[in-house]
């Protein structure tokens, strides 16, 4: 039986003296597709960050690939949420990628034929190879989305990790890359954070709630017990052709009267 790619038992985390994570457990197999979703402020990010070994819990347990996650990092792709560049700063698309090759083995090592092989691969995977010597700063918000995700792939990881890929794109964009994702979930263990709930539940193979206690089944189903216990207030899921939008019962009553 294969080791889990990430495992957490009763997992405690606060910050600052304010509770973030509680009682949480997760397990998560090789060739899972997560995507966690729950209010702003619910620990989502701060989730991603413990499995990154970039905070620590209060109690409990965490382990990925078998090990302590900080000893795990260098297998570990991760899409932050808001990646800015000044339209005039001097990198290309390919140096941007070159850098995920950095991650673990110290920023003045020398670049290899090998790492920009795997640089110019993980652009073919995004479809920006076209692009690999523009001006980083020269690229439109969903072009630059995906030099990020070639960046995490330098790293020739086994897990994914993003975090809100898709906010600050429109529509159409955003579904290219939920698109690209898809196609990337066949190589890669991912996890997703989005608040996006019906577009990635087309996509994903599992969805979790999370707010500060996780709302896990294994399962793609959402049910409206999961968003009521880390939405705290009843939910209605209303469809509107291809999109899905969650709705708060009280907030339908009161459109209703406008």
């Amino acid at each position: 039986m294969k080791e889990p790619i990430v495992e957490m038992r009763d997992l405690w985390l606060s910050l600052k003296g304010r509770p973030i994570l509680e009682a949480v457990d997760l397990t998560l197999e090789e060739g899972d597709y997560l995507g966690l979703i729950g209010p702003n402020g619910s620990g989502k990010t701060t989730l991603l960050r413990v499995i990154l070994g970039l905070l620590s819990p209060d109690r409990g347990t965490v382990r990925v690939f078998g090990q302590e996650p900080a000893q795990a990092r260098g297998r570990i792709g991760y899409v932050p949420q808001y990646t800015r560049f000044d339209a005039d700063f001097p990198m290309s698309v390919l140096d941007v990628v070159l850098m995920g090759r950095l991650a673990g083995r110290g920023l003045f090592r020398r670049q290899s034929d090998r790492d920009r092989d795997v640089a110019l691969s993980s652009l073919e995977k995004v479809e920006m190879t076209d692009l690999a010597g523009r001006q980083i700063g020269k690229l439109s918000g969903g072009q630059l989305q995906r030099v990020m995700i070639a960046r995490a792939l330098a790293v020739e990881p086994r897990l994914l990790l993003l975090d809100e890929p898709t906010a600050s794109l429109d529509t159409r964009v955003g579904v290219s890359v939920y698109e690209l994702l898809k196609a990337l979930s066949r190589e890669v263990t991912l996890v997703l954070v989005s608040h996006d709930v019906g577009v990635i539940s087309r996509y994903v193979k599992t969805v979790a709630c999370l707010n500060r206690r996780l709302y896990y089944h294994r399962s793609k189903e959402i049910t409206p017990e999961m968003f009521e216990a880390a939405y705290g207030c009843p939910v209605d899921l209303v469809a509107h052709g291809h999109a899905h939008r969650v709705l708060a019962d009280h907030l339908v009553e009161e459109a209703g009267q406008d």
